[in-house]
Order: structure tokens, then sequence, then C-alpha cells
């Protein structure tokens, strides 16, 4: 059985600093070493198919996030409400709550499935996706959305773990699926000549051992997170809870991606030299968003207990440590990515000195202010981990996504500002904006509910 009192931590006493740091350097790793073996994709299709390969599959990551991020959401849900009811010792809702949320997983899956293998010709074509990507493009996408069911039945099950305050599991799972996706890649492009294809099914092979591994913890625990297949169904008043927050919170992740998507045509237009170079660094990227990101579950998970047992005062605290936390950590992160920049954009694309050249560019207006994306993402998390749903989705929608949408069709349309470093910096922009409106909403929501528990009292 899994000892509960080994891998949770106590979200409700003790040092806030040590507690978060603790909680998160998991969720950092097990990112980080996801985005490490969806590098080796890009960095073994690079050594071995050539810089068309590796824009094939960088176009992909726009596309996918915006059909992924929609139902991705609603796992957003599922650690909220069950975080709110862990807090307030409601064991026959977390019950309720975790086997509404695996069928959920399941049906999603099987959604993403659909709209990904039958549209992903079309999604690219309508993204200027150049003729001499598109076929790779689509082979890829098509086989990575046929595993769309363990991606949401491995994420819907982890945010369960860290609701509960377990986030090594998720890591040692990942750990495990990761080494077997990189053996697979390397078998399935270099033995098998399969190209863009090998990747994309070593990459859905190892989603489905990590699926069966999360599970496997789920029904393994002794507390009231324990997972039994037999008594999965979905309660209606559950499922609503997980969709009244997962739906905006799938919304926005969406919404973010289609700005990106919009973003990426625009990229395209400067041809597949500038999309290679664009590609890689957004790669490395990943590796600095992960490490911000985590503060941002953190904050949502901590902030979602201490709502549930009204510990308000705590909640100001969790926001404040992981504020000043993503600062230090994004900034010390961006610093070493664009320091090694060079080296790091030649591995994955070492036949085009052009192409590392763009991708010092974008690395130049993305990468060094994203601490900014940290703040922005941390403050969202404080958002839904109240309990606000439509907020942050509407504030993000105005901050992020129109400001970048209206940047491209009005600022990027005047010719002596039509150029890739035009469009990145709308991203510094639309960070700061949202993020001082979402740090003004969640004022007003946490005088609301001070003021609720006060009038209780």
């Amino acid at each position: 059985m899994t000892s509960t009192k080994k891998t949770n931590i106590n979200m409700l006493e003790g040092s806030l600093l040590s507690n978060i740091i603790l909680y998160t350097i998991p969720i950092i790793l097990t990112s980080l070493l996801q985005l490490l073996f969806n590098a080796a994709d890009l960095v073994i299709v690079g050594r071995y198919c050539g810089e068309l390969s590796v824009a094939a599959v960088g176009n992909c990551g726009s596309i996918t996030n915006l059909i992924v991020n929609l139902f991705i959401g609603l796992s957003v849900g599922t650690g909220v409400t069950v975080a709110h009811a862990l807090g307030a010792d409601k064991s026959e809702t977390v019950h309720r709550l975790i086997h509404t949320a695996l069928p959920t997983a399941i049906v999603s899956g099987l959604i993403v499935t659909v709209i990904g293998v039958g549209f992903a010709k079309t999604f690219l074509q309508l993204m200027n996706t150049p003729d001499t990507v598109l076929p790779l493009s689509t082979i890829y996408m098509r086989i990575y959305f046929a595993g769309a069911v363990f991606i949401m039945v491995y994420n819907f099950c982890a945010s369960i773990l860290r609701a509960a305050g377990d986030t090594k599991s998720p890591l040692i799972y990942l750990s495990i699926a990761g080494v077997i996706n990189v053996f697979l890649n390397v078998i399935f492009v270099t033995l098998f000549n399969m190209n863009v294809a090998g990747v994309a099914l070593a990459t859905t092979i190892s989603q489905g051992i990590s699926a069966v591994l999360v599970v496997r913890a789920l029904m393994r625990r002794t507390d009231a997170c324990k997972l039994m297949l037999s008594k999965m169904r979905f309660y209606k008043r559950q499922l609503f809870d997980i969709l009244k927050i997962g739906l905006p919170a799938g919304l926005q992740g969406s919404l973010f991606s289609i700005s990106n998507v919009i973003i990426q045509s625009s990229i395209n237009s400067f041809g597949d030299i500038l999309m290679s170079g664009n590609a890689a660094a957004a790669n490395i990227e990943g590796f600095v968003y992960v490490v911000l990101n985590a503060f941002h579950q953190s904050a949502l998970n901590f902030i979602g207990r201490n709502v549930g047992a009204q510990k308000y005062k705590r909640v100001k605290k969790i926001l404040g440590v992981c504020l000043v936390s993503v600062v230090v950590a994004g900034a010390t992160f961006s610093a070493i990515a664009y320091l090694l920049g060079p080296t790091l954009l030649s591995i994955y694309i070492p036949d085009s000195a052009e192409a590392v050249k763009w991708g010092m560019v974008r690395l130049t207006y993305i990468c060094i202010p994203y601490f900014l994306c940290g703040i922005m993402d941390v403050s969202t998390g404080a958002l839904r981990g109240m309990g606000a749903s439509l907020v942050p989705m509407i504030i993000s929608i105005i901050g992020v996504c129109g400001i970048r949408i209206g940047w491209i069709y009005t600022i990027f349309q005047i010719p002596q500002y039509h150029t890739p470093q035009c469009l990145y910096f709308s991203y510094t922009v639309s960070w700061s904006a949202t993020f001082i409106c979402q740090m003004i909403a969640f004022a007003v929501i946490y005088r609301r509910h001070t003021k609720r528990v006060e009038n209780t009292i």
C-alpha cells in the first residue's frame, strides 16, 4: 500500500517556505524530465532526419496544445475541488470526486482523439504550414492524438495526487515512462527509419505507461483518495463542481493556444529556417516555463487546501511566498538558458547557423523576461485555488489573447514592425498587463471570502 505519510506534504500546518519548496521541487523535476524526453524527440529527428523534421514536430506544438488544453483544464477543476474537500475533511465528497474524475478523463481523451486525428491536416493548413513540412506534421499529429486518452488519464490522476500533497509519485512514474520513451525514439528512428512517426509512436506508448502507473498509485492508497475501478461513475454534483472550475480553465488554456497558433502562423510566413530556430528556442524555453508553472500548481493546491479549511491568513502568505519564489527561480533559469542558448540550439539544429541565430532572437525577447509569465501564472493559480473560475479566464482572455491578437493585426502590420522581434515582444506586454489585473481580482475575492467567514462567526 502507498504510505500517505511518506509522500504527502502538510499544506495546512508548518513552515510555508520549506513545505512549498519540498512540494514544488518534485513538480519541477517531473516537468523537466517530461520536457527532456520531449526534447529527445527533436534532438533525435534533428540529428538523423534533418531540420525539416524538427520544424514539423515543433510546428505541431501550438495546435496540439490548443485542443488538449481545453480538456486538461478539467484536471485543474479536479485538483481544486479535491483540495477543497480534503481541506474541509469531507471524505465522501473526495471519494465521489475521484470516481467521477477518471471516467471524465477517458471521455475527454476519446473526444480529443476524434478531433485531432480527423482534422489534423486541416488545422495545419489553416496555420499556413509550408508544403515542405505539412506531410510530416500531419503524420506526427495523428499518431500523437491517437494516445489522447493516456494524456488525460495521467493529468487527471496526477492532479488528484498533488491535491493530496503527493508530488513525488508522478515524478517516479514519469521517469520510468520517459526512459522508455527515449529508448523507443532511438529504436524507431535509427533502426526502423520511421522519422517523425517514430517519435510520435514512442511518445504515445510512454504516455500509456505513465497513465497505468498513476492509476495504480491511486488504487494502492489507503486514505480518502483511494481509487476503486468498480466504483467509477458520474456523480452529478461532483461533475458539476469539476466543470465549474475546469471548463473556464480549459477555455483559458485553449484561448492562450489560439493566440499562439496565430503567432505561429505569422512565424511560418518567414520560412522554414526561422521555423526551425523558433521551434528549438521554444523547446529550450519550455525548461524555464515548467519551473515557473510548478509554483502555479503549488499556489493553486496550497491555497485550495487552506481555503477548504478556512485558514485565510495562510492564503496571503502562500501567495507572497510563491510570487517571490517564482521571480527568483525565473530570473535564474532564464539567465542560464540564455547564456547557454547558442550551445543548446546547436544541439537541436546542428546543420543551420541561420536557424540558431533566429533561435537566439526568440530567447532574447521571450526567455529573458520570462519571470513575468511566472508571476502571472502564480496569480492565476491563486485565484483558482480560491475557487474563482470565470474571473481568471476573462482577465486572461483580454490580457493575453486580446493583446497578442490585437498586436498581430495592428502593430505587426506596420511595415517597419513586421518582424519576428515585434511578434515576440507582444508576450512581455501581455504578461505584465494580465498580472496586474489578476492581483486586483485576487484582492477583491480574498476580501469577499474573509467577510463571508466573519459573518458566519
